[in-house]
């Protein structure tokens, strides 16, 4: 099973001092800044592929903002997306990348804002390797419509993104066809149930797809994405690849694959570094919470605290590099447990007294996983990257979470057997100190 990391253009600064939270003068952002495949460069790879959205490239339309500057927009389109993530003679070898709408930027519309023909320039002009088919995102899953025999359970607007979807990828596939274009054509299945789903596949298949995604599964449970994998298998042809956006419940994908899933696609791992209260770094054997030093220059609400009166800036600062230092001297044996998590204590009393989190730090401490783990990330940055503070230190163990997500992926869609096999092996090496 291949992983794609979505773009949501996240790049760290390697000039960055992390001692003094200062960084170069002369850097530029993309120009210097680094993806997780030029983190990781010289280790195991950590993921298959990229996935990019037009709708993050571009934006939908005047009401919305692209990530990427026009300047950005015009170069990724000139110079392709292997170039423009600078992709070409990658030690891990091929890199490959898939291009998408983003269905969920637009599911408010009516209609999406893209046309085929939009969509397939875009595709042919950064040199996607899959592109998927222009979809309109369905997000109620009720399989209670379907007990109705005649299908009027149905809301029209709902069955009219299925037939839209089906339409778009009907025109899409005629179009890729017509033009022999160089890219996989991926069809996009959209339903509100198993049953739907299954329908949308079987239609995708007789238009020709033979690599198809389910779409509209993220907010799913995991019984109810298996529920609709079954369905789809009973009308599944052996050669038809399957792939899952947005999903990525590791416990259950030796099961996806199993009923054909080939691919899929998340940025949890990475998200969950800095989204997640509790689950921010991520071993093999579990997860742990990031220590929370916020910082006092640039925290919007401490800041504000501070403006107001309520909180005295001399002894918040004070506080919180008392906090970093102790942190620093922990994790080169030269202060005790107790010591940090004193300073981490009242530090907390000042900027959050609600939350308690001794115990957490006192986990992620005992067991310093940081210092079992060889990846780039934990090697550079040692007791930084569990501090949740700032993105520089955010990202990047958001960059080793997706090293280890893959590792354990891999460990997971291994054939049953003791053995590992060699891609499997060489993703594992740098992971263990």
């Amino acid at each position: 099973m291949k992983y794609f990391l979505p773009d949501s253009k996240d790049l760290v600064d390697p000039t960055f001092d992390f001692r003094r939270e200062t960084r170069s003068s002369e850097r530029i952002r993309h120009h210097d800044d680094h993806y997780a495949h030029e983190v990781f460069r010289q280790e195991g790879r950590v993921f298959d592929g990229l996935l990019v959205s037009k709708a993050v490239v571009e934006g939908t339309g005047a009401a919305s903002q692209a990530k990427y500057t026009q300047h950005q927009q015009r170069r990724i389109l000139r110079e392709g997306v292997k170039e423009f993530f600078r992709l070409k003679d990658h030690p891990w070898g091929p890199i490959e990348c898939m291009g998408d709408c983003g269905a969920f930027t637009y599911v408010k519309e009516e209609e999406p804002p893209f046309s085929v023909d939009d969509v397939i320039d875009f595709y042919v002009k950064c040199g996607f390797d899959y592109g998927f088919s222009v979809d309109h995102a369905i997000i109620d899953y009720k399989p209670q419509w379907d007990t109705d025999l005649f299908g009027s359970a149905v809301p029209p607007n709902v069955r009219a993104r299925q037939d839209l979807t089906l339409k778009l990828a009907s025109d899409f596939y005629a179009t890729h066809k017509t033009n022999k274009l160089s890219f996989t054509p991926i069809g996009i299945a959209q339903g509100w149930s198993p049953s739907s789903y299954a329908q949308a596949f079987a239609d995708l298949q007789k238009i020709g797809y033979r690599y198809i995604a389910l779409g509209g599964m993220v907010p799913l449970k995991t019984p109810e994405i298996l529920a609709c994998l079954r369905a789809v298998g009973e009308v599944r042809l052996p050669e038809t690849k399957i792939h899952l956006l947005g999903i990525s419940r590791l416990p259950h994908l030796q099961t996806f694959e199993s009923l054909g899933v080939a691919s899929i696609d998340s940025t949890s791992p990475l998200r969950q570094a800095f989204m997640d209260d509790r689950d921010n770094y991520h071993t093999l054997e579990r997860s742990y919470t990031a220590i929370r030093v916020p910082q006092v220059q640039g925290n919007f609400r401490l800041e504000a605290r501070i403006r107001s009166g309520e909180l005295d800036y001399d002894k918040t600062r004070k506080s919180e590099q008392l906090c970093l230092r102790r942190l620093e001297e922990y994790d080169t044996r030269r202060c005790s447990m107790a010591a940090v998590l004193k300073a981490l204590r009242a530090y907390d009393e000042i900027h959050n007294p609600e939350r308690d989190r001794t115990e957490s730090a006192r986990q992620v401490l005992e067991d310093s996983p940081w210092r079992k783990c060889g990846c780039a990330v934990c090697k550079q940055l040692k007791h930084h990257v569990i501090l949740f503070r700032g993105a520089e230190r955010n990202r990047r163990r958001g960059f080793h979470n997706v090293a280890i997500f893959y590792q354990r992926l891999e460990a997971l869609t291994c054939q049953a057997s003791a053995s590992v096999s060699p891609k499997a092996a060489e993703s594992t090496t740098f992971l263990s100190a």
